[in-house]
């Protein structure tokens, strides 16, 4: 049996993980690592990734300011989220704002010292994304378009880190991030549609606050179509091996998230649309393991 000091103390342990969204950032950690291994450095020894210290640091920087994000995030959105999410934002609240913010400082702060053990641009580089966040989740996100555009763009920056890492300029790298920029910006306006009571009590300018629940509709039927642009073309023109499957899957879920997104109403509808979306992105990062398996196994 537990003594009361070590409930306290586990129930402060996944309040805190609430917040930061531990399974994000770990699912953010994964996604780097099988990146770099199955497309920004496929053609390097595999343990010349997985043991390269430079990358670890810039992937725990990532997590880190990640992490942060996700609590100075939270700090702003306290009274919406408990319209929107009554049960998490009550297990959020066993921690206060006080020791939140202390841990988001000593966060950002870690990151930048893992940043700078990489070099000196890499510390401008977590400087600006770390005030980035902080920027979007003080005024941005309350800006229809602006918001969920910089949403997009500050969810896929870590693997641009990456990316300038191992200065790897090929196609199907832009194609890759065009498909996961698409569906990321799906899910932010399908995140506004679920929010929509919290956004209208907060003022928040959202688009569905803007210009309506149909607007948002259309806007995200467009989003669908133009996502088979990049599938078709990492489908029909690059090489991905199984990876196939996933993106064959995808177009299949896109098509099932169209006919509910139409029908849809109430919360719960946009709660299961959210949910399609985050599927097919998680997904697509542990599907990245299809790509070449026979090339990795003869890295090893």
């Amino acid at each position: 049996m537990l003594s009361r000091k070590q409930k306290h103390i586990l129930l402060k342990f996944f309040s805190m993980f609430s917040v930061v969204r531990g399974y994000n950032v770990l699912v953010i950690v994964i996604a780097q690592y099988l990146a770099s291994i199955y497309i920004m450095a496929h053609d390097k020894p595999l343990r010349h990734v997985l043991f390269d210290v430079n990358l670890l640091m810039l992937v725990l920087a990532s997590a880190a300011t990640i992490a942060g994000g996700y609590i100075i995030n939270s700090f702003y959105d306290s009274e919406k989220d408990l319209i929107n999410r009554p049960i998490k934002s009550r297990l959020d609240r066993l921690v206060s704002q006080n020791t939140k913010l202390s841990f988001y400082f000593v966060l950002n702060f870690m990151a930048v010292v893992m940043a700078s053990y990489v070099s000196f641009r890499a510390v401008i580089f977590f400087a600006i994304y770390i005030f980035g966040i902080w920027f979007y989740s003080h005024k941005l996100k309350k800006l229809p378009f602006i918001g969920n555009l910089v949403s997009a763009i500050l969810t896929i920056t870590p693997f641009f880190a990456i990316f300038m890492y191992y200065k790897n300029f090929e196609t199907v790298i832009f194609v890759h991030a065009m498909f996961l920029f698409l569906f990321i910006s799906m899910r932010e306006l399908t995140k506004d549609l679920e929010n929509i009571k919290g956004d209208l009590a907060q003022d928040y300018k959202t688009i569905p606050v803007v210009y309506g629940e149909k607007a948002s509709k259309i806007m995200l039927t467009a989003l669908s179509v133009l996502t088979l642009i990049p599938t078709f073309l990492l489908l029909y023109r690059f090489e991905i091996g199984y990876m196939y499957v996933y993106f064959y899957l995808s177009i299949v879920l896109l098509f099932v998230f169209l006919v509910i997104l139409w029908r849809s109403k109430t919360k719960i509808h946009y709660l299961i649309l959210h949910n399609i979306l985050k599927f097919i992105i998680v997904t697509g990062v542990f599907s990245i393991v299809l790509i070449k398996v026979s090339v990795v196994l003869n890295r090893i």
